[in-house]
């Protein structure tokens, strides 16, 4: 049998000791936490393994003997250390040992015949694996994405095992507030060793400035208090969206820009209007040289002016207000940019409120007239539409039914040029209308569910959001263990976008183009938000 013995490369340069840890028998691994120092009493690092196993829920254990011979080792160790096994009886037993001037390992798994009774009646082959114990400590292991051609059931062992690793670090935090440096009995090596001068500086900090280290210590509790992924990405992007806005309020209010918008949006507003005026006087000529029905033409055209000439007195009219409305709009972008981006999206709505006006008209007189030739079209055919049953069933119609039908298609056919193009006009205007609302609330969605938090933790220490592990051969000798280096694969930006994401409030329907088509075909009306009821394709 293969042994896996996971070893923290902290303390590959620790002194001899006990090696301290969880026995995974459903995967024969031997997950390696702390070395215990020389001297110790065994009493002691028991009560401090039950301490640690209370307070974690990990059941810990002395696994093994761990030797450094920094020096030539002596007679009494060796033997000291053999005689561990009978103190501190673990199923296997490891023998670690690091040799003098060599770059192999001597590694060794025996097994005992009884309980205190040293024996070596079968050894097995031990495979040594180094792990980055801060980076295993502090990363969040994420389920694999199952391939098509991998296998369900060995991609899941594989998950799972993996994860019993991780918990094992993770769970067993608290037998790490301990080291080597310590006034305790019990003095270990782990990877919080290794920031010792750090922590002195600390110390003495504290003890020259005890308030400030109290408000700071205040505020990394709430930073740890929303250590979660979801919740920091939750207030990174509330801190993100207020700091726009405020950047966005002082922009606006710094050399009366908002003035300067103010006397430059009456202007705006008039020549878009005037656009209209051309493009319509060219609608109610030969537009494109298309030979168009002049009554209906005029009709349609000098309605539509009437209504431009209404916009823009309703414009004038409220011009000597809009510099004290964009004023108190501003403001609002003091509760976030996004509140700043919804208002600037009204006011667009505003503005181009007869634009609207004129879609809708042409697409409720574009659609009567499609509806009326469709009904005529089945008048031809001998049917009808059985509004009871939703379907179209035969019916016979007398001649008189049948030369009214035939006028009428004749007029509705002639006419449909002219309409058509209009609602065609104005529909392209309207399309126009929206994209710019859908791009606003696009950059609405991105700023509230883009989670910023995961994004620059995978930028800055990728080794936090895990995806799975590598491994890497450091050397491998025949008659030696092999010897491996755990890695961490960060997980992908698309995944981490994807998992992260937050749910999105967004209130824009999700046609298909299909969909799309078929409506503007049919004349029906397409509106940015989503309408209750509507059948989603």
């Amino acid at each position: 049998m293969v042994l896996k013995a996971f070893f923290p490369t902290c303390c590959t340069l620790a002194d001899s000791g006990l090696l301290v840890g969880r026995w995974i028998p459903e995967q024969s691994s031997a997950v390696v936490l702390a070395v215990v120092h020389f001297p110790f009493i065994p009493i002691q690092v028991k009560e401090l393994l039950a301490q640690v196993q209370q307070a974690s829920r990990v059941g810990l254990a002395v696994l093994g003997t761990w030797c450094h011979h920094q020096q030539e080792p002596e007679e009494s160790l060796g033997h000291f250390l053999e005689g561990l096994g009978a103190i501190f009886s673990h199923e296997p037993w490891l023998q670690l040992c690091r040799e003098r001037g060599r770059k192999f390992w001597s590694c060794k798994a025996t097994h005992q015949q009884g309980p205190g009774v040293p024996g070596v009646p079968s050894k097995d082959r031990v495979m040594l694996i180094f792990y980055d114990q801060r980076k295993v400590l502090l990363s969040h292991l994420h389920p694999p994405t199952v391939l098509p051609d991998c296998q369900f059931g060995e991609v899941t062992a594989s998950t799972e095992g993996l994860a019993a690793i991780f918990d094992t670090v993770s769970r067993s935090e608290v037998l790490f507030c301990k080291d080597q440096f310590d006034e305790g009995p019990v003095r270990l090596s782990h990877w919080q060793s290794e920031g010792v001068e750090a922590s002195i500086l600390v110390e003495l900090a504290k003890q020259a400035s005890g308030p400030v280290c109290l408000l700071v210590a205040y505020l990394l509790s709430l930073v740890s208090a929303a250590s979660a992924c979801r919740k920091a990405n939750m207030l990174v992007s509330m801190l993100l969206d207020v700091a726009l806005g405020l950047t966005l309020l002082s922009w606006l209010h710094s050399s009366n820009r908002i003035g300067h918008l103010a006397d430059a949006l009456i202007p705006m507003a008039d020549h878009v209007a005037e656009e209209l005026q051309h493009l319509l006087q060219w609608l109610m000529g030969a537009p494109a040289g298309l030979k168009m029905n002049r009554a209906l033409d005029q009709v349609l055209g000098r309605f539509f002016l009437y209504h431009i000439h209404l916009w823009i007195s309703y414009i004038h009219l409220m011009s000597p207000f809009i510099e004290r409305i964009l004023w108190h709009v501003g403001l609002s972008a003091c509760l976030g940019l996004t509140v700043a981006l919804s208002i600037l999206s009204d006011i667009l709505a505003l503005l181009t409120f007869h634009i609207y006006c004129f879609y809708v008209y042409g697409a409720r007189l574009y659609c009567l007239k499609i509806c009326g030739l469709s009904s005529l079209w089945r008048l031809f055919r001998g049917k009808k539409w059985n509004v009871l049953r939703q379907r179209v069933d035969s019916c016979s119609y007398d001649l008189d039914q049948l030369f009214i039908g035939t006028l009428l298609f004749t007029i509705l056919v002639f006419l449909l040029p002219t309409t058509a193009l209009y609602y065609l006009v104005f529909t392209l205007l309207r399309l126009l209308v929206v994209t710019v609302q859908g791009l606003i609330h696009l950059l609405v969605d991105l700023i509230n569910s883009l989670p910023l938090y995961s994004l620059g933790l995978r930028l800055c220490r990728p080794y936090r959001l895990a995806a799975g592990v590598k491994f890497r051969v450091l050397e491998h000798e025949a008659g030696r263990p092999l010897r491996l280096m755990m890695q961490i694969n960060p997980l992908p930006y698309s995944r981490v976008v994807h998992t992260y994401r937050m749910a999105s409030c967004g209130c824009h329907p999700k046609h298909s183009w299909g969909s799309l088509c078929r409506k503007l075909f049919f004349g029906e009306l397409i509106y940015p938000w989503k309408q209750r009821g509507d059948k989603q394709d």
